[in-house]
């Protein structure tokens, strides 16, 4: 269990990065999901024991992470958004090395990282330098260390970014089998991510949590009020100074944007749209948002 009493961490300027954030956590997978400067990899970075709140604290199974770290570290399996290695290590020394620094002993540590490799699907490429991973080879190699010495509580920060679509599929399965018997922080502002992963989750901006729950019940609460429709280019701009546009990506046509809209309460629909099926980035989207009509929110995306 992990129980997150009202962190605060407010950097030099003062300059407020976590404000007031209180969670309550069991084994499974929780998904925190926020744009880039959200504040969450400060969020994730406290709760690693890397960095110390300006105030509040949290404890794993009855252990307090702000005033006995160590505590927590022994539990603690930690995959940042850029982690090190040593690039002329072949995948076997390099996590035999780094169960040494964890205080694996030697005498169970060969059999640990071979087990480890087998379980994260890289036993056949256990003798390669890790130089020469791919991209998603090194994010599970990232887990593999993470796992090291079984850790009941695991934070992983945007893990598939950057990774191809099937690479992003086994690291799903990955979590999904890992999350059965520990706590696992998954923090990313990829959508999806949440939407295969997490049955629970919680939406960060400017550093605080503004919805926390299911997301198909945060989906429920839009149904009927998400709109879409077919835009010339040269008028998305007024819809989205009249109205909150979630997204505006290119169609096949160029010169035709498709746009999706949240509608407030009372709100007149744009002429030309219609109602669509809500999906958890509309959702997103619309969570913790000022939504008046004259804010610019579209988000410009090209399609393939």
């Amino acid at each position: 269990m992990l129980s997150i009493q009202d962190v605060i961490k407010v950097y030099p300027g003062p300059v407020p990065a976590v404000r007031g954030i209180s969670l309550e956590l069991d084994t499974g997978l929780f998904g925190l999901l926020g744009p880039n400067g959200a504040g969450k990899t400060t969020f994730m970075k406290i709760l690693a024991t890397l960095l110390e709140p300006t105030s509040g604290s949290f404890t794993l199974d009855g252990e307090d992470g702000v005033q006995n770290p160590l505590s927590v570290r022994k539990k603690l399996g930690y995959l940042p958004q850029d982690f090190g290695f040593y690039p002329n290590l072949s995948a076997r020394a390099m996590l035999s090395y780094l169960a040494g620094l964890k205080g694996i002993s030697i005498l169970g540590r060969r059999h640990h990282v071979n087990d480890l490799l087998e379980r994260v699907n890289l036993a056949e490429h256990a003798k390669r330098k890790l130089g020469t991973f791919s991209g998603g080879m090194r994010q599970r190699f990232g887990i593999a260390q993470a796992l090291l010495g079984m850790p009941d509580f695991l934070i992983v920060d945007e893990p598939t970014a950057g990774l191809d679509p099937t690479e992003r599929v086994r690291f799903y399965n990955l979590l999904g089998e890992l999350a059965r018997e520990r706590v696992i922080i998954l923090s990313t502002h990829i959508v999806e991510d949440v939407r295969v992963l997490c049955n629970r989750f919680a939406i960060m901006r400017d550093g605080r949590i503004v919805y926390s729950g299911n997301p198909e019940n945060l989906i429920a609460n839009y149904d009927g009020r998400v709109l879409e429709g077919l835009v010339p280019r040269e008028q998305v701009e007024a819809i989205a100074q009249q109205h909150s546009v979630a997204s505006a990506v290119v169609s096949a046509n160029p010169l035709v944007y498709r746009v999706r809209m949240v509608q407030t309460e009372g709100q007149t629909p744009a002429e030309g749209f219609r109602p669509v099926p809500a999906t958890l980035e509309d959702a997103y989207f619309a969570t913790g948002l000022d939504q008046a009509p004259g804010s610019n929110n579209a988000g410009m995306r090209a399609s393939a």
